[in-house]
């Protein structure tokens, strides 16, 4: 009894060690990236447009830029399974029953409650449609920016060996062609 409470004791010191050291930007990637739905169900907002000559058709292959879920995904083969045109928007929020998570990348106009087709500006707050993570559906968010792009959703297996399918959502800035 007692060297499972000493255990637990020291276990709990080395993580708070841990997170100290981290510091609060890698606090926020791991965040991001250990409440990410890894396994998306590939179905799309009814009104998102698909894009009509994407830079990454469908099928094709790239190689990911995107910083986002705790860099898991920079430096690693995508497949693109899905590209559409719409307006991407950085957000931060704080998920039930999670931290807050800072410049969430990404949601999409149509996933964002009575959104209308007009850009929303920075400093709107939203209510979002997305379960990229949990928590997210239905949590107010706050708009930090957006980019009027084409978004992808991509296949991929993280830096770390998990598969992820049905990500969404990558930026066309966050690709770059496979040499």
């Amino acid at each position: 009894m007692i060297l499972s409470k000493r255990f637990r004791l020291i276990r709990l010191s080395l993580l708070m060690i841990f997170l100290v050291a981290c510091g609060n930007t890698h606090m926020e990637e791991m965040d991001d990236s250990h409440h990410m739905v890894m396994q998306g169900s590939g179905e799309v907002p009814e009104d998102l447009q698909v894009a009509k000559d994407p830079t990454y058709p469908v099928g094709n292959k790239a190689m990911s830029k995107a910083d986002h879920m705790g860099e898991m995904m920079m430096g690693v083969e995508v497949e693109i399974v899905g590209a559409y045109e719409t307006t991407a928007y950085i957000t931060s929020f704080t998920p039930k029953g999670h931290p807050r998570i800072e410049n969430h990348k990404w949601i999409i106009q149509e996933e964002i409650i009575d959104a209308g087709e007009e850009k929303l500006e920075p400093g709107a707050e939203v209510e979002t449609t997305a379960d990229h993570m949990m928590g997210m559906k239905g949590s107010t968010q706050e708009i930090i920016d957006s980019k009027e792009t084409t978004v992808y959703m991509v296949d991929f297996t993280t830096v770390d060996g998990h598969e992820v399918t049905n990500h969404k959502w990558v930026i066309e800035e966050e690709l770059e062609p496979i040499n």
